[in-house]
């Protein structure tokens, strides 16, 4: 409902007789609010307001604001929370709890799949058809969509948990979120029943015979599309939770206690998929124990994995994601996230980058460095491997949305406002319209007659009454320029991402600083998927100059590389030679020094 903007049509402050009108609604709609909680929700005099807008689909909705915050929106006479307010109140509503990755599709006006729902082993709150519902992440209650069930708790259990199960009306990180002060949700311990605290200590007894992630979920894997609000992700941390609470109470035992025999026996009785998933967790722990240090952060998941993990991989075994159950390093990292052991953020549209560790978590604590290794050792490993890390230049495509204006011209073909197309289907496209409508001028095939489209299309206001014709080049390069820019960049054994405008090129720069030295500046390498650091380091060996990291003037998040003296020389060689990368991607090259012979 709120996924898309919406049109603030009045806006005014709320007077007493209408403030108690509205808190007796309250009450009937939410009966278990008290009277305390009632004049704390509505107030009898701090500022209340009534905000009437209009959603992209026309629909009249009423907002009721307090503390700058929307606290209630109702829709045809029906009251609703949102989530301000199910944080203050989260347990006002049943709740049902999903998986982190989910909430992005929820926040893009996707419904909830039943696929999505996550079953505890106390059971599905019991609901009726039209129940108004919350949802909540995993492993936190702080509720962060509000639905209404599409079915009863027993048609759902009947139905296999499959079809749609909330239609989902209002989420955090939407529109109307975004209306307040865009906090984010409070961390929110789940509530344990003594049922339910019993049966997690029966199962801590059993753990050791058990099968990982056999106690998270009845449900069987399934794997389904994402666009289904699918459980893949939730699959790969239902293993890992399983498996990091099997090594926990392995860890917890004596060295002694296990034979070689015994551990190989253990190996041997699980899957090809379940090996590769504890190779990667030894050697993700491993990494993080021994080579990664605090001045490594922001540090990219490709460096990580490529530099530091693959050195942590014993001899024999090589490290393969999709062979595991995560399929993707970045859902195993997710899955990281979900136990608070790190932070992942995108810096940079498509590129990820670990930009906190939490060394003090249990797991990174009892993790126990395998025979053969040593913290030394591993610190001169992840050196050697940063320097024959192998760098895949990425793959740059130019394409081009269709913009409102341009509508008119690609409606034929089947397309509409956001359409995303190369430079080759635009032509395409232009050519068959211009052969469909009958434009080629009959005297001179090289010319196409303007009709009453092309004209508002193509041309400008002082044009439209003297350009009659245009070249076919002209036609196509004046189509180009009035569509959005976009580009994909494709990195090496990464998904295609596809970002607005065009790609801002590498900025090499010179600048003075004091006692007229001058220092040659570096930006915007993480767009094109280079570690800063890593590249300030090779720099550094090559040259034999000092350079330093800090953060780009002007852009969030990014950082430059500063390195003494005019370096364009060598920095010219090593992205254009080593790296690969094409020159019309880098910016600066001409202010390299000029050579000449020394006087």
């Amino acid at each position: 409902m709120f996924a898309r903007a919406f049109r603030v049509r009045a806006n005014t402050n709320i007077k007493g007789s209408d403030r108690r009108k509205l808190r007796s609604e309250v009450a009937a709609a939410f009966p278990t609010l008290s009277p305390e909680q009632l004049a704390e929700l509505v107030p009898n005099k701090e500022e209340l307001n009534v905000i009437k807008i209009h959603s992209h689909k026309g629909e009249a909705i009423t907002v009721y604001m307090n503390h700058r915050n929307p606290i209630l929106f109702e829709v045809e006479k029906v009251l609703y929370p949102t989530v301000y307010t199910l944080w203050v109140y989260p347990d006002l509503l049943p709740a049902f709890a999903t998986w982190p990755p989910v909430l992005q599709k929820l926040a893009g006006g996707a419904d909830l799949m039943l696929p999505g729902v996550v079953v505890p082993p106390s059971g599905l709150p019991q609901v009726q058809r039209g129940t108004l519902c919350a949802i909540t992440l995993l492993g936190n209650r702080a509720p962060v969509a509000v639905g209404v069930a599409t079915m009863s708790t027993e048609e759902m259990l009947a139905a296999g948990m499959k079809g749609k199960g909330f239609a989902v009306l209002h989420t955090h990180l939407d529109h109307l979120w975004e209306y307040g002060d865009k906090s984010s949700p409070p961390t929110l311990a789940p509530l344990v029943t003594d049922s339910a605290a019993k049966e997690s200590a029966g199962e801590q007894e059993e753990l050791q015979g058990k099968e990982p992630g056999s106690s998270c979920s009845p449900e069987p894997q399934q794997h389904l599309d994402i666009r289904d609000l699918s459980l893949r992700d939730t699959d790969t941390c239902a293993e890992l939770l399983g498996k990091e609470e099997l090594h926990e109470s392995r860890a917890a035992e004596p060295a002694q206690d296990a034979s070689t025999e015994d551990q190989q026996e253990a190996e041997d009785s699980r899957t090809p998929q379940e090996q590769m998933d504890a190779l990667f967790n030894q050697c993700f722990f491993h990494a993080l124990k021994c080579k990664v240090k605090k001045s490594d952060l922001p540090l990219l998941t490709s460096t990580f994995l490529g530099s530091h993990m693959v050195s942590c991989c014993p001899a024999g075994k090589q490290l393969d994601i999709k062979k595991s159950s995560y399929k993707k390093f970045s859902k195993f990292l997710q899955c990281m996230q979900h136990q608070r052991i790190l932070q992942v953020k995108e810096l940079s549209k498509g590129v990820e980058s670990i930009v906190d560790v939490d060394w003090r978590h249990p797991d990174i604590k009892a993790f126990a460095v395998p025979e053969g290794f040593s913290s030394a050792s591993a610190a001169q490993d992840s050196k050697s491997e940063d320097r024959e890390q192998v760098y895949h230049a990425p793959e740059i495509i130019p394409l081009y949305g269709v913009s409102t204006k341009m509508i008119p011209l690609f409606q034929e073909s089947g397309h509409r406002k956001g359409s995303v197309l190369s430079s080759s289907e635009v032509r395409n496209i232009i050519i068959n319209y211009v052969k469909s409508n009958e434009l080629v001028d009959e005297t001179n095939k090289n010319f196409v007659k303007v009709n009453a489209v092309l004209c508002d299309c193509l041309l400008d206001k002082s044009e439209q009454d003297e350009i009659s014709h245009l070249k076919w080049d002209e036609l196509l390069s004046r189509c180009l320029e009035r569509l959005q820019p976009l580009h994909q960049v494709t990195f090496s054994g990464q998904e295609p991402v596809v970002r607005k405008g065009n790609i801002e090129p590498i900025d090499i720069s010179v600048a003075q600083r004091s006692s007229n030295k001058k220092v040659t500046i570096i930006k915007n390498l993480e767009l094109y998927g280079l570690d800063p650091q890593c590249v300030a380091n090779t720099l550094q060996q090559k040259v034999q100059a000092s350079a330093t990291i800090s953060p780009a003037p002007g852009a969030k998040d990014r950082v430059q590389v500063q390195i003494q003296g005019n370096q364009i020389h060598h920095l010219a060689k090593m992205l254009l030679d080593e790296y690969q990368l094409p020159r019309k991607y880098i910016q600066g090259l001409e202010k390299a020094p000029k050579l000449g012979r020394k006087k």
